[in-house]
């Protein structure tokens, strides 16, 4: 599997980063002349790893330098199996259609903007949403109708951000972080 640290970098991920900076020059966690050495740095970042580097001494920056990608993704089940899990790139919006269905996805391992809004759409269906550790979830956006929601991570502060809003008819939503191993 390919470490999602050694993934290249686009021009839109460099420019949200310079933006990061800008934040951080604002608020004064670094100087101009370390702002003028990070963003050339920045610019010429081919890997996620070289962008962590430099954000990582700022706090609340590290991980924040995965910029939107592409449009808004949906995800439509009737009566079948969705599964997404390992390695795969995460939409700032995500859309579950799920009727008679389960939905797994899995986050641990994805790349992932700063921010995830999942609607969700379930008639009589199961969705599964496994989130990785320090994550933070909202569901205030839920309506239930003879189902259930439940949400196993309860932080309100958190990077990555879930905000899970939508419909739930006769169904049920699980959210959670994966299960530790308790051996090794």
């Amino acid at each position: 599997m390919t470490d999602p640290r050694d993934l290249r970098v686009s021009d839109a991920e460099r420019e949200h980063v310079v933006s990061l900076l800008n934040r951080a020059v604002g608020r004064g966690m670094i100087t101009l002349d370390e702002f003028t050495t990070r963003t050339d740095t920045a610019l010429a970042a081919v890997t996620r790893a070289d962008l962590n580097a430099v954000l990582i001494d700022l706090p609340g920056m590290v991980n924040t330098d995965v910029a939107a990608v592409g449009p808004r993704v949906e995800l439509k089940n009737t009566m079948g199996n969705t599964v997404r899990k390992g390695v795969w790139v995460v939409p700032p919006q995500l859309v579950v259609h799920n009727v008679l269905g389960s939905t797994d996805l899995d986050f641990t391992q994805a790349t992932l903007p700063p921010s995830v809004t999942i609607e969700l759409d379930v008639s009589f269906g199961s969705v599964k949403l496994v989130v990785p550790d320090g994550a933070s979830v909202n569901i205030d956006g839920v309506e239930v109708t003879a189902g259930d929601v439940k949400d196993k991570v309860r932080n309100g502060v958190g990077n990555p951000h879930f905000l899970i809003r939508g419909a739930v008819r006769g169904g049920s939503v699980l959210i959670k972080h994966r299960k530790k191993a308790l051996f090794g």
